[in-house]
């Protein structure tokens, strides 16, 4: 049994399909703080500013060990944190603040590419052993129309997603192609997770949950 540290149904929804049904405990992160905290470490190290890809683990990493302090190793054998950012025009940006925010992400996306970068965080409720790493996607946008914008942001979906879109709901129409793991940019990358969770002695097929049971034909009437 796994165990979700997030709220994202794409990442629920995602799991199930393959097979996979977790628990989910959502944390109390700060999210804003553990940046801060991440930029300031770097700069007092003498550092760049973190990239996408080292936000997102930071923030996938805050997330799962947060969760991990509650949890029973009976509960569950793995603690998976997520997040993601997408990376555009030379902007790292998570979720729209507001629909005014959305409007304007989706001004900038329109007709452009850019990176949705998803990190993954795994920690061992046993030992704390812990395996990690980051699924990066090309994203091809295409280009609404301005009354399409504004009834996909009324809709309300991008208000609640990474880059203000989605692929598996209502944003997927507006998304040309994909270079990368689909997976990824729904929220948790599938093969990246059978990978890290190998890392930590898991076999990803153990994980598979039974199928429905069903009456034998002739039981039925």
């Amino acid at each position: 049994m796994i165990l979700l540290a997030s709220k994202s149904s794409g990442r629920l929804a995602t799991l199930r399909a393959a097979g996979v049904e977790p628990l989910v405990r959502v944390s109390d992160v700060d999210e804003e703080a553990v940046l801060d905290e991440l930029i300031r470490r770097r700069r007092e190290a003498g550092l760049a500013a973190p990239t996408a890809a080292e936000q997102v683990q930071a923030l996938a990493r805050a997330k799962a060990l947060d969760v991990m302090a509650s949890t029973d190793p009976q509960e569950a054998e793995v603690v998976v944190g997520c997040d993601s950012m997408l990376e555009i025009s030379g902007q790292v940006v998570g979720k729209p603040i507001d629909a005014a925010d959305a409007h304007e992400r989706w001004r900038m996306m329109s007709g452009s590419t850019g990176t949705l970068h998803t990190g993954h965080f795994l920690v061992r409720t046993a030992d704390g052993a812990i395996a990690e790493g980051v699924s990066s996607a090309t994203i091809r946008f295409g280009s609404p129309s301005q009354a399409e914008i504004e009834a996909y942001v009324a809709s309300g979906e991008p208000l609640s997603c990474a880059g203000a879109f989605t692929i598996d709901g209502l944003g997927g129409a507006f998304i040309e192609g994909i270079d990368g793991d689909p997976h990824g940019v729904v929220g948790i990358s599938l093969p990246l997770l059978r990978r890290l969770l190998a890392n930590l002695d898991v076999v990803w097929t153990d994980l598979w949950a039974p199928p429905p049971m069903t009456r034998p034909a002739d039981d039925a009437h």
